[in-house]
């Protein structure tokens, strides 16, 4: 078993979700959060602050760690097995720019619930309903502000 970890971010921009739709050759298309995968000696926040960037060239910062994801998959060299660490994020703005040579080919925010029903992948479901309510318990508390980015 091949064994791999990425990290990504639920990022929120006045309420609304950050989503990428990636379409590798119309073999695999779908809505996804912003991930990808760590690179030797990089610790998991810049990891994760590092592919939202490059991913939809959106400037973020980390809130919280929301938990860790899991899930197999297979290529030709054998079966992975991925975690997947995710970052609650905030950004300071509604621009963003899916990274083409990653075969994203549109990118925006959404609200919640929108954001929930086109995601792909079930785990990524996950994440954003607790990446959400955490976000959710935040403002109500007034702890959430674009002033402080």
């Amino acid at each position: 078993m091949i064994e791999a970890i990425s990290c990504g971010g639920v990022v929120i921009y006045r309420g609304k979700v950050l989503l990428l739709y990636k379409n590798i050759h119309h073999r695999y298309e779908g809505w996804v959060l912003p991930k990808g995968t760590v690179e030797e000696g990089e610790e998991h926040e810049t990891t994760a602050l590092r592919e939202v960037k490059e991913e939809s060239n959106v400037d973020a910062k980390i809130i919280k760690y929301v938990g860790k994801s899991s899930y197999t998959f297979t290529v030709p060299e054998g079966d992975v097995s991925k975690d997947v660490h995710w970052y609650l994020m905030r950004s300071n703005s509604y621009q963003s720019r899916p990274q083409r040579e990653e075969f994203f080919v549109d990118s925006g925010y959404y609200k919640y619930h929108e954001a929930y029903h086109l995601l792909k992948f079930p785990n990524e479901k996950d994440i954003l309903e607790k990446a959400y309510n955490e976000y959710l318990e935040l403002k109500s508390a007034k702890l959430w502000t674009n002033r402080n980015f």
